[in-house]
């Protein structure tokens, strides 16, 4: 069997550290600061990158030069067979026009994904790659299965100023002055190759709720024919404080989400919350199965018995309500739900965080 090389880039948030923790490969991304190049978590943490932001420092971004992309290449092939390399979304960069160019001159060795992903859709679609490669798939059908499901994620986006929507040219000087007394705050989605306004929210707290409640939309609509969490993954990306990450995995876990996965960098360390051993080890949830529609004496029960957690739907026949640090308010949500609708199949469901 041959064996693969899985490498990304540091658009995907997976540090050099990570990176080296999980067995994958990262080539960093470079940029230029008042004219000074740098080289993504190598020269420059990111706590120093969003320092400079706040400074005003005049930020540019490129991709990697030829030269490096073939010598992170050639390094690899020293070691591994062949390379599966994921880079940012085509339609966001020529990042990966110019490495599907050079690996003409590879013979196969090297298979460029172009499944237009960005952030942690990038850094899933490198842990999905590396579970495939680990399975005994060759590099050209781990390739070809990526780019089959391209269009399976979404992501939404918000920003807290407009300040660097601005100075990119996706904002105009007067539309950014006006958001900026209003409280405007966007929310930009990313489906494929393509940036686009999405909606508008008036405040911080409205947009995220803007966001949340979309995602459970599109998984109940587009993704309804997934099978729960070993099918669905979701995450959330910040730059900002612990404690909005934690109120973040608070809130999704309100909604139903198993183990949301919810990532920050303090000092330069990655951390994942979902993982963290000082967080709560054992939860549940409310599973309701044996149709596909509730009625609405259930709905009204779930809202008074279940306050703060909401009701999701989960694939074609299954609802699950909250996510319960005690076992026994969650059971008593299930007995008021079986009260109101003997028909139905219910149990509460123990997750193991």
């Amino acid at each position: 069997m041959s064996r693969i090389a899985i490498a990304t880039d540091s658009n995907s948030g997976i540090t050099q550290a990570q990176a080296k923790e999980l067995g994958i490969f990262v080539l960093p991304m470079p940029f230029y600061i008042n004219d000074e190049l740098f080289l993504e978590d190598i020269t420059l943490t990111q706590e120093q990158f969003y320092q400079k932001l706040e400074e005003g420092a005049d930020v540019k971004t490129t991709q990697p030069a030829p030269g490096d992309v073939i010598e992170f290449w050639d390094k690899l092939l020293r070691d591994y067979d062949e390379i599966v390399q994921i880079p940012m979304s085509s339609g966001l960069s020529s990042t990966c026009e110019t490495a599907e160019m050079l690996s003409e001159d590879y013979g196969g060795k090297v298979q460029v994904v172009n499944n237009q992903r960005i952030s942690v859709t990038q850094r899933q679609s490198a842990l999905d790659a590396l579970a495939l490669a680990n399975a005994g798939w060759s590099a050209k059908e781990i390739k070809e299965l990526l780019e089959k499901t391209k269009f399976d994620s979404d992501i939404y986006i918000t920003v807290d100023t407009l300040k660097y929507l601005k100075k990119g040219g996706r904002c105009t000087p007067a539309a950014a002055a006006i958001g900026t007394v209003l409280g405007i705050k966007p929310v930009l989605r990313i489906k494929g190759e393509k940036l686009d306004s999405f909606a508008k929210a008036r405040g911080w707290k409205a947009a995220k709720k803007t966001m949340l409640d979309t995602a459970r939309k599109v998984m109940e609509t587009e993704f309804a024919d997934c099978h729960g969490p070993a099918d669905l993954h979701i995450a959330v990306a910040y730059t900002s404080t612990r404690e909005e990450a934690e109120a973040a995995q608070k809130l999704l876990k309100s909604k139903g989400f198993v183990r949301p996965e919810i990532v920050v960098w303090t000092d330069g360390a990655y951390r994942n919350l979902s993982r963290d051993p000082e967080a709560q080890q054992i939860a549940y949830r409310v599973e309701i199965t044996g149709t596909e529609a509730l009625p609405d004496v259930v709905k009204t029960v779930i809202t008074e018995a279940a306050e703060g957690c909401e009701l999701s739907r989960v694939g074609q026949q299954l609802f699950v309500v909250g996510m319960f640090d005690d076992k026994a308010v969650a059971d008593r949500v299930a007995a008021a739900i079986i009260q109101a609708d003997p028909s139905l199949e219910i149990k509460v469901a123990e997750i193991a965080e």
